[in-house]
């Protein structure tokens, strides 16, 4: 599914790689998003052979600009959008599937989280982790530490399948 879409963003946006910095800005964009992350960004970034260096630097950046912000926010946000109609059941389909993860952080979170990060499955990531560390009230700073350990740790595995296997199969 990453795949696709990140294909699907490179057909929009292709002409627009050619600009100065367009890969660089494609490559930090797809990793800011939900769902695509540094995932998305580097198969981007390998797609567009951008350089490894460049790529590994933005999309890094790129996937975390948003967490801290999710962490000190999403609380409050989210008992905001409880009180609304419209957004209520949104809001408790997030907090059901951070539920469904919260076993797997109480006992050794910090680890847990770590490796939830940093093992680059469907479902997992920076913007879920940040979900999950809200939702069972884990330490800011130790859960930002903990998702920032494992953004490096993804974009390690991330780096050797975009730059190297993955990259040779699909765009090649």
């Amino acid at each position: 599914m990453v795949e696709s879409l990140v294909s699907s963003i490179i057909s929009m946006f292709g002409s627009f790689s050619a600009t100065a910095f367009g890969k660089e800005i494609i490559t930090f964009v797809i990793s800011l998003m939900p769902i695509l992350e540094l995932r998305g960004g580097l198969l981007a970034a390998g797609a567009l052979n951008l350089n490894p260096l460049t790529a590994y630097i933005v999309a890094i950046i790129g996937n975390l600009l948003p967490i801290p912000f999710i962490l000190l926010f999403l609380t409050p946000v989210f008992n905001w959008m409880k009180k609304t109609k419209l957004l209520k059941g949104i809001v408790e389909k997030l907090e059901n599937r951070a539920e469904k993860q919260k076993d797997k952080f109480e006992k050794g979170e910090f680890i847990a989280l770590i490796l939830f990060v940093g093992i680059p499955l469907p479902g997992t990531g920076a913007w879920t982790g940040a979900l999950v560390a809200s939702m069972i009230g884990m330490d800011k700073k130790k859960a930002m530490l903990a998702i920032l350990l494992g953004v490096l740790l993804a974009s390690v595995i991330m780096m050797f399948l975009s730059y190297g296997i993955l990259n040779q199969v699909m765009y090649h």
